[in-house]
């Protein structure tokens, strides 16, 4: 499986942050006198909004596409030249 966890976690918070940021933005402003009138619902939920919206963006940008290289005839080339050469061997050094 190619899941990324960053994905389902930026998902959650991205939603937490959604729902934080909806009841600070719409709910009722006297509930804010306790903590001397900031609203602190709205202030953490953009916070986490953009916590998750960096976690979905990291998630998004480390998935690859990339495919092995036996799955394209160059690739397999390569492979069978590495491997009659012996360069496949990881307890010999390689070159640099």
């Amino acid at each position: 499986m190619n899941l990324d966890i960053r994905l389902p976690i930026g998902g959650l918070f991205t939603l937490l942050g959604l729902i934080l940021t909806g009841y600070g933005a719409l709910g009722e402003k006297d509930i804010y006198e306790r903590s001397l009138g900031y609203n602190v619902n709205l202030t953490w939920g953009i916070v986490v909004l953009l916590f998750g919206a960096w976690f979905l963006y990291l998630g998004r940008k480390g998935t690859s596409s990339v495919e092995p290289a036996a799955a394209e005839p160059a690739g397999r080339a390569t492979e069978a030249r590495e491997h009659a050469l012996g360069l496949e061997d990881e307890r010999r050094p390689r070159p640099h």
